[in-house]
């Protein structure tokens, strides 16, 4: 096949992006026109009502308004720093009441009327300003908003006020314009990088002695010295619980013995909190652009914002500030030396917070942020020897454009084998959108690749399979761990069948914790538990049910026995063990509506009551990065067709298994899945463990 050039393989890029736009961006508006209220909130989407706390000016000096969600606090939301949202307000009016002048005041395509319950008519009204989250702790969010906006009506309105996310636009035209910079680029070094990537071309070499770094494993060892020796560019490439944080934050390190400064850059703002994290565990000056995900002081020490604030200078550049808004406000008509006085306190302010920057920029060691943060106007014209991009195998290859215009080579690390970016147009990811800068580098340059080779998380029978299907079997498991588990003689995986009669016999049959998820009438509480979940379950049938449009499915039956497997489970173990080992336990399932199911199952079980703080019930995406004790895997699917969705994508279930330190738990309908020949291979492989007594 002839190899098309670097720059008609962009174009294509770009026209599968616009796609992609087209595709989120109607999308969007139709979970703006069409969506109940209820199902955005559900989704994570949206905050409603909301107590409208206090505006202020942060240290930025941005117009700031804090809120808080008053209910739904238990569902995991989608708000974080950086994305965009748009206020509402919901109006109800009686059935008869004249509906004519409400319709006038709302702006066409920006309202919405539901039939609510109480046949009452609801509107809803979205505000004309778009604000962004600066942080969001728990259930309260500070949300900066344009300076013209009308605070006092979101404040003092009579009608309940909501928030959801906005349409993404920003990030879009970031990319659009990397890849068009990109394109354009003639002899310079972005040029270069281009030509380089997208060839066989070999890529430049330093050459000196190999370091040696006692405290790394080999493997992790070759791979800091790769990133040393990389004129161009390298690729650590980390398979779960290989270690590719330690190594990154030693190449990190080591790089800065060499070089002033480095920027880190990952796709979603956890990602960078967790290297920065690391980074600043080691002594490393770290300046976070961009607020982190979970709101300590140790996290947010290290950001910008904070740092600002906290500089000597600070107090008399806020001073200034106020004098000018006051100045502003109490604005003489006619006024002749008005604008000398404002010029002269606008350049002071303006010398004072470049004073600021320069102290904050020159100390910093790494500048940390998201992909798209990196286009920020704080680092305008910077430019660094180095970029790390980490979880580089999550990202669009245009957002890893976004921040290479300022550095001269660059390191990725990820693993392409877990978790994908997010592309929501099937027919751009079926051109390719999909394929990361990471994958086409590693397939036209297989020698700038390092794999780590030694895992420190899983029992070694939960890592083999993974090791063999994903990583040509070269995955090995680190010596300390390789038989670690919960109980002696326990099988590490097993696989309950959910189409087995036994095993919905057993459910039937077994005594279920107490309080169990009963249904939902006054007498049913006084029944027996087991009986009111064995009554359930024969019912549904252990079948898959579809719930709401791109709401996802569930699986009730198969939901009630994940608990019950559990319950069990902690029962072998010993109640009293579990709480002084503090062994936790992770529950996953690829689909939203199982987890949120799963979720509520849980609170109704008196018996998880003493092990709660223990228990984390999430999506795939949700445990990206993160490890338990034990994990139990709900699958879902369970119909005649052997239809599996997108558990086809591998990736996702190789996630998912090697989130297990002790013991995976995988609850799914063997002739649904088996269909499938990975899943069939797994299956085999559980019962040939399973067997080899």
């Amino acid at each position: 096949m002839e190899q098309i050039s670097p720059i008609q393989a962009l174009l294509q890029q770009r026209t599968l992006l616009q796609l992609e736009y087209y595709t989120e961006k109607e999308a969007f508006r139709k979970l703006t026109e069409q969506m109940g209220m209820q199902r955005k909130v559900k989704r994570g989407d949206a905050w409603f009502p909301l107590r409208v706390g206090k505006s202020f000016y942060n240290s930025l000096n941005q117009t700031a308004i804090e809120v808080f969600r008053t209910s739904d606090q238990d569902i995991e939301h989608n708000f974080e720093f950086g994305r965009p949202v748009m206020f509402f307000m919901v109006k109800k009016m009686g059935k008869n009441e004249n509906q004519g002048s409400t319709a006038l005041q709302l702006s066409e395509n920006a309202n919405q009327k539901v039939q609510s319950s109480n046949l009452k008519v609801q509107s809803i009204k979205y505000f004309s300003f778009t604000g962004t989250v600066s942080y969001v702790d728990g259930d309260r969010m500070v949300i900066t908003v344009p300076d013209s906006a009308p605070l006092l009506d979101l404040q003092q309105s009579a009608e309940p006020i909501g928030v959801q996310l906005s349409f993404d636009e920003t990030s879009y035209k970031l990319m659009f314009e990397a890849l068009d910079r990109v394109m354009k680029a003639k002899n310079n070094r972005l040029a270069y990088l281009r030509d380089l990537f997208y060839s066989h071309q070999k890529a430049g070499r330093f050459s000196f002695e190999p370091m040696k770094f006692p405290w790394l494993n080999p493997t992790q060892e070759r791979a800091v010295n790769e990133v040393l020796w990389a004129k161009d560019v390298a690729i650590v490439h980390g398979p779960p619980g290989t270690g590719k944080t330690t190594t990154l934050v030693e190449a990190i390190n080591e790089t800065l013995m060499r070089e002033s400064q480095v920027l880190v850059c990952a796709q979603s703002n956890m990602a960078v909190d967790w290297i920065s994290e690391k980074l600043v565990d080691r002594g490393i000056n770290v300046l976070r652009i961009g607020n982190p995900t979970r709101v300590n002081d140790k996290m947010l020490g290290f950001t910008y914002e904070r740092r600002f604030e906290s500089h000597p200078d600070y107090p008399q550049l806020w001073a200034i500030r106020k004098a000018i808004r006051e100045l502003r406000k109490n604005r003489k008509k006619g006024s002749e030396n008005y604008h000398q006085k404002m010029d002269r306190l606008k350049s002071r302010a303006a010398e004072i917070e470049i004073r600021i920057n320069s102290e904050l920029f020159g100390e910093a060691r790494v500048i940390a942020c998201t992909l798209v943060g990196s286009a920020h106007r704080l680092l305008e014209g910077m430019k660094f020897g180095t970029l790390f991009i980490d979880e580089a195998a999550q990202a669009l290859e245009a957002a890893c454009w976004i921040p290479m215009k300022r550095a001269s080579r660059v390191i990725l690390a990820g693993d392409h084998c877990q978790l994908p970016p997010t592309v929501k147009s099937i027919a751009a990811l079926r051109a390719g959108l999909g394929k990361t800068l990471m994958e086409r580098i590693a397939e036209n340059k297989p020698e700038v690749v390092t794999l780590l080779k030694i895992q420190y998380r899983m029992n070694d029978e939960i890592m083999r399979f993974s090791s063999d299907w994903f990583y040509g079997g070269k995955v090995e498991s680190a010596p300390q761990i390789k038989y670690r588990s919960v109980l002696d003689y326990d099988h590490p995986i097993t696989w309950i069948d959910t189409s087995n009669e036994e095993n919905q016999i057993t459910i039937e049959g077994e005594d279920a914790p107490e309080d169990s998820a009963s249904t939902s009438s006054a007498d049913s509480a006084s029944s027996s538990s087991a009986a009111s979940a064995s009554n359930q379950n024969s019912d549904l049938n252990f079948k898959e049910q579809f719930v709401g449009e791109s709401f996802g499915r569930i699986n009730k039956a198969e939901a009630e026995l994940t608990l019950l497997t559990l319950a069990e489970y902690f029962t072998k173990i010993g109640k009293q063990r579990v709480l002084s080992e503090s062994i936790d336990v992770g529950i996953i399932s690829p689909y939203r509506a199982q987890v949120q199911y799963l979720k509520k199952l849980i609170k109704k079980y008196e018996f998880f009551k003493p092990y709660r703080r223990l228990i984390s019930v999430n999506t795939v995406d949700g445990f990206q990065g993160q490890e338990r004790d034990v994990i139990l895997i709900s699958l879902v699917r369970s119909n005649d067709e052997g239809q599996i969705g997108f558990l086809k994508d591998l990736r996702r279930m190789n996630v998912a298994m090697t989130r297990a330190r002790m013991k995976l738990i995988i609850l799914g309908n063997k002739d649904t899945m088996t269909k499938h020949p990975f899943y069939k291979k797994l299956w085999e492989y559980v019962e040939g463990l399973n067997n080899d007594e």
